[in-house]
């Protein structure tokens, strides 16, 4: 495990305890692999991670599933999402194991999260879609969804955001060069 001092193996639905944070492994939809004989041998997951009246959710890489409604009804509403928006096309290879803008905003409603950031997107061209066209589709999809633009943000390669968290309303984003 390349040098891993402590490490907890966790099968979908299973949880375990981390300096006060209960963290769960939840389902995703992609393959695995990474041997020439290991294909789907192991499971592909993301994170559920509560701490307090705090809610964070990880969506790690995933095509859209059932799943998403099932987590937001077991672990949601979530305070916090991070949901992949990018490396989707062409639609008929890539939609088992990545979703499209349009189906994060409907994770993020699946899910119920007060607060979502695109991720996975932007950082090398990995297939048909313009590195810069995910946040404009998620832009679209969410005016088409009627929803404000503040409750699901992108953010650019490289670029820090502090959030500051009020449970009661979407956090205040303040973008690095504003500090």
């Amino acid at each position: 495990m390349a040098g891993a001092q402590s490490v907890t193996e966790l099968d979908w639905w299973k949880d375990d305890d981390f300096d006060g944070w209960k963290i769960t492994s939840v389902p995703a939809q992609h393959f695995s692999g990474r041997g020439l004989g290991d294909r789907n041998a192991t499971l592909w997951c993301g994170w559920v991670m509560k701490k307090d009246a705090f809610t964070y959710y990880f969506a790690g890489d995933s095509g859209y599933c059932p799943y998403f409604k099932e987590i937001g009804d077991r672990l949601g509403p979530m305070n916090l999402s991070t949901i992949p928006i990018g490396a989707y096309d062409p639609r008929w290879f890539m939609s088992p194991v990545h979703v499209s803008p349009e189906e994060a905003v409907q994770i993020h409603q699946d899910v119920g999260s007060q607060f979502s950031i695109g991720m996975h997107w932007g950082t090398f061209k990995l297939t048909d879609e313009d590195m810069d066209e995910p946040p404009r589709r998620l832009r679209k999809a969410l005016a088409k969804n009627e929803m404000d633009e503040k409750e699901f943000i992108t953010v650019d390669p490289g670029q820090i955001i502090h959030l500051n968290i009020n449970l009661e309303k979407i956090p205040d984003v303040v973008s690095d060069e504003e500090n």
